[in-house]
């Protein structure tokens, strides 16, 4: 013992920084690349996109690593790490030497038991969507006023009693109707299928919630099964999903009609509030009474000045009686005046009558002599007098040409005083290009 102190006194001192330095060293070639499983606590991003954090024991104990994750290895993070989240990382050992900390230089980070779990969401999720059941446009609108409600939840758990309070609360006139189903654990999707289509064949309520608390992706794994989420979209009653809290999203939210952050969220979506309903009828009410007060006395008013303008049945009377006596005078005036004009018609219209036929005779007299000039214009014989004959073939056809005649034929020849038998001796055509 003695000896091994005199041995330690006999060698030369450490610095700090190479004490630290030979102490990471040792540790890596200890350790090497090391996989540690703990809690995510004082999560910190610098602006260099570096990642800060401590890693806590799963199991309680005070124990605490911190850690560092480089910006390379934290880009390619397929999640967003929070505090409290469960994770497995993989890094190496090192010693911090500014601090003289032990910290662990992480190089991968998976969420803890959630990775295979999360990839395979995202892998349905997809296949669902590109399927149709998430589209906005075959969601329907929740009934506003229901008289009654379905629920669909586990009746051990605390998301019941926090809908029934709400809805006792806010609309106590509201039917409830509970529809039990285990929501965790592998016969949970089926359960949850049987009491939506319980439900829909049914149809004793309007809407239907389907909800449960909080808790791990795994403890909310039945609200991504495929025959669930399927059935939320065939169901012909509308569906508001609220499970987990708000930062959990399911598969079953995204295809139900309407999705809640909590619970108590869906409560209040499915029914409003029965004092605000009132309160609306209230105001509804105040306005038609002043709306039927107001076209009462518009009435009142009208009819009093219908009154002021009808006045006594005598003074009426005698209004109608001098209208009465005025247009009989002037019927009696126009009747006068007709009958002087009758007594002139028939002089006037004779001498009118006289002038329209002398006036119609010149004018066909006129018609005529024009005629007549036209036709004497036309006449054959006042041609044949001014020297032009008339040649006509043995058939009594008109020769209009020197072409349709051959020497030697006869034709007849007429004048104006007169006609002869001719013979053709000679042809003389006309050259076409020669001047007339």
């Amino acid at each position: 013992m003695a000896e091994r102190s005199m041995n330690a006194a006999s060698r030369p001192p450490w610095d700090v920084a190479a004490l630290l330095l030979a102490t990471g060293d040792l540790l890596q070639a200890r350790f090497g690349a090391v996989t540690v499983r703990g809690e995510l606590s004082g999560l910190a991003r610098a602006a260099s996109g570096h990642c800060y954090f401590a890693l806590k024991d799963l199991s309680g104990a005070s124990a605490l690593l911190r850690c560092a994750m480089f910006r390379r290895a934290a880009t390619m993070l397929a999640f967003e790490a929070q505090d409290g989240q469960q994770v497995e990382l993989r890094g190496r050992i090192s010693v911090y030497e500014p601090r003289g900390e032990l910290q662990l230089v992480v190089e991968s980070m998976q969420r803890l038991g959630a990775g295979a779990l999360y990839e395979q969401f995202l892998r349905l999720k997809a296949r669902l969507e590109a399927a149709g059941l998430f589209d906005a446009s075959r969601k329907r609108a929740v009934a506003p006023w229901p008289t009654s409600l379905g629920i669909i939840t586990s009746t051990a758990g605390a998301a019941l009693h926090d809908v029934l309070a709400t809805l006792s609360r806010r609309a106590p006139q509201v039917r409830v109707v509970i529809y039990p189903s285990p929501v965790q654990g592998a016969d949970a999707p089926a359960s949850l299928v049987a009491a939506l289509r319980l439900a829909a064949a049914r149809r004793e309520v309007d809407t239907m919630l389907l909800v449960r608390g909080g808790g791990s992706l795994e403890d909310l794994w039945s609200f991504n099964d495929e025959s669930l989420v399927r059935a939320i979209a065939d169901s012909p009653i509308p569906v508001i999903c609220g499970v987990g809290h708000e930062s959990d999203v399911t598969l079953a939210d995204l295809a139900a009609d309407l999705r809640a952050a909590t619970p108590t969220a869906a409560a209040e979506l499915a029914a409003p509030a029965r004092a605000e309903a009132l309160a609306r009828l209230d105001a509804l009410a105040d306005r038609l009474q002043r709306r039927v007060h107001h076209w009462g006395d518009t009435q009142a008013q009208r009819l009093d000045a219908l009154a002021l303008r009808l006045g006594g049945p005598a003074r009426a009377l005698a209004s109608q009686r001098q209208v009465l006596n005025s247009l009989e005078e002037r019927l009696r005036l126009a009747l006068r005046h007709r009958v002087v004009d009758a007594a002139r018609d028939p002089v006037q219209l004779g001498a009118r009558l006289v002038r329209a036929m002398r006036h119609q005779r010149e004018r066909q007299a006129q018609r005529l002599d024009a005629a007549a000039q036209r036709l004497a214009a036309l006449d054959p014989q006042r041609v044949l007098a001014r020297g032009y004959a008339w040649m006509a073939d043995a058939k009594g056809q008109p020769v209009l040409s020197v072409h349709a005649v051959s020497p030697g034929e006869r034709l007849d020849a007429m004048w104006a005083d007169g006609s002869a038998n001719v013979q053709v001796l000679e042809l003389r055509p006309r050259d076409p290009a020669a001047p007339a």
